[in-house]
């Protein structure tokens, strides 16, 4: 009875915590919803008086970029910006030949009269941050954009973002991630429907009430004195981009979001990269509540609804591991329930997962209905999204789980770079791209054994009980095997 009741217990913690989490998705969309019906007023720049236009520095943090820096390069050449006040920074980290070629390009680009230059380190201490920080050093700039390599802007981007900062409280405008490969395959659309729900009702719900929200490492513009302000980059998290902001927001700086304006990018296209992203994206979040939580909780600058707001999401990532926690004990829970009829009032707590299933529901729902419209045809589509999203995002909880686990543990590892493609429609391929990691983990077995683990959960609902089985979960275990079944094949056959 002592295992029984352990299992019970941290059953049941996980789904509180679940249904917590799903709460505040909930009030996140009622804040999203409500910042539609408001039109705020911001003071701006006046762009058509040349002593208004403010100098500024983008900053591209490269490395080992074979297949997109070529495009990168051309695509920021054409940003539409008086050049006198326009400074590019291509802060190159590559140890590959891309060094000479890049190098060879951005020559090009100045004689062509652009203020580009070309920052190359033999160490590559703080990766990315250290990169950024070594940049900042000698930025002419008083605001640094910044673009990782697979990311389009419009020709119009920086005065669309940078007159927002003539509030001189603004340190950071940051804008929408879109995506050119959405349709390229299941991996991307679950990707994009992912990434959707946070830059519209995480984002907006969170800004449009003075909560905190974070750059997003890329696709937006930063106040230099904001940066500084607020200790600069430092390179002791993966997610060097939530670190930064949750210190400048700590420090009564504040952020400006903008859903409407849409910086398009390349989406991961092989599971590895997908993987690779995940894993520095949720252990980097685990690093930083260890890192700001009790400084969060400490804060007397801000309100505790923001508090609960700001912990929640730095917790983001932890949501992972409650998850393939429930999925876990979901089987020994069916046959407690099942064997002990005394415990019943205790699975009413299995109800509380399918009301935050519910509740997620509804809240990506009218994401989806903002973007693509509603009627019964694109209802249906969602439905079928959803559901696949759901399943996959399940299938990479262990992953994800181990990297959380990592972050809280304090274990350090390096920043891995996402490999990009240049695959923007179905006619074009990744095979062949010589950054792919083909090693393939022990992570990935076990993966293929929780398949077959919740392939006995669903065959355990036909046996359980003396009243003809118990199909409470079957339709959460075929998800669960979906789920892992996807990332367990995929993984197997994107090795080439």
């Amino acid at each position: 009875m002592i295992l029984e009741t352990v299992i019970i217990v941290i059953y049941t913690i996980a789904i509180a915590l679940i249904f917590m989490y799903a709460l505040a998705q909930l009030n996140l969309l009622f804040n999203y919803l409500s910042s539609k019906t408001k039109h705020e007023k911001c003071e701006a720049y006046d762009f058509s008086n040349p002593n208004e236009i403010p100098y500024v520095t983008i900053q591209l943090p490269v490395f080992n970029e074979m297949y997109v820096m070529e495009r990168l390069l051309e695509n920021i050449s054409q940003i539409d910006y008086p050049k006198n006040k326009l400074e590019i920074q291509v802060l190159d980290d590559s140890t590959d030949d891309t060094v000479k070629t890049t190098h060879e390009q951005i020559t090009k680009l100045k004689s062509e009269g652009l203020d580009i230059v070309h920052i190359t380190r033999t160490d590559r201490s703080g990766f990315k941050a250290g990169a950024l920080k070594e940049g900042l050093k000698v930025a002419k700039g008083e605001f640094i954009a910044i673009f990782d390599a697979d990311f389009l802007p419009q020709k119009n981007w920086l005065k669309r973002t940078i007159p927002y900062f003539k509030n001189e409280q603004i340190g950071v405008v940051q804008t929408r991630w879109g995506h050119i490969n959405r349709n390229y395959s299941t991996l991307t659309k679950i990707q994009a429907f992912a990434l959707d729900a946070h830059f519209t009702l995480e984002q907006v719900g969170r800004n449009s009430k003075g909560h905190f929200i974070n750059f997003n490492g890329t696709a937006g513009v930063w106040r230099k004195t904001c940066i500084i302000d607020a200790g600069n980059w430092e390179g002791d998290t993966l997610t060097e981009d939530l670190d930064l902001s949750y210190r400048a927001q700590l420090k009564n700086w504040k952020f400006k979001y903008l859903e409407d304006v849409e910086t398009p990018a390349e989406l991961p296209v092989v599971i590895s990269a997908a993987r690779s992203q995940q894993f520095r994206w949720n252990k980097g979040g685990a690093e930083n509540f260890r890192k700001m939580m009790w400084k969060v909780i400490t804060s007397k600058n801000i309100s505790i609804k923001t508090k609960i707001h700001g912990l929640l999401h730095l917790l983001n990532s932890t949501m992972f591991l409650n998850v393939l926690i429930v999925a876990v004990l979901s089987i020994p829970m069916l046959y407690i329930k099942n064997e002990y009829a005394h415990l019943r009032f205790y699975f009413y707590f299995m109800s509380f997962f399918i009301i935050s299933t519910i509740i997620f529901f509804v809240c990506y729902w009218f994401m989806y209905k903002q973007m693509y419209g509603s009627g019964f045809k694109n209802f249906f589509k969602y439905v079928a999204l959803f559901f696949t999203f759901f399943s996959i995002a399940m299938g990479f909880s262990l992953h994800n789980s181990i990297a959380v686990l990592e972050g809280h543990a304090g274990k350090r590892s390096d920043f891995i770079r996402t490999p990009k493609f240049n695959v923007n429609s179905i006619k074009d391929t990744w095979k062949g791209n010589r950054y792919l990691n083909k090693k393939l983990s022990l992570n990935v077995i076990v993966e293929g054994a929780l398949m077959l683990y919740f392939l006995f959960g669903l065959y355990s609902a036909f046996v359980v009980g003396d009243t003809g089985g118990d199909f409470g979960l079957f339709p959460f275990h075929l998800m669960l095997v979906i789920g892992f079944g996807y990332v367990f094949f995929k993984s197997l056959t994107s090795k080439t």
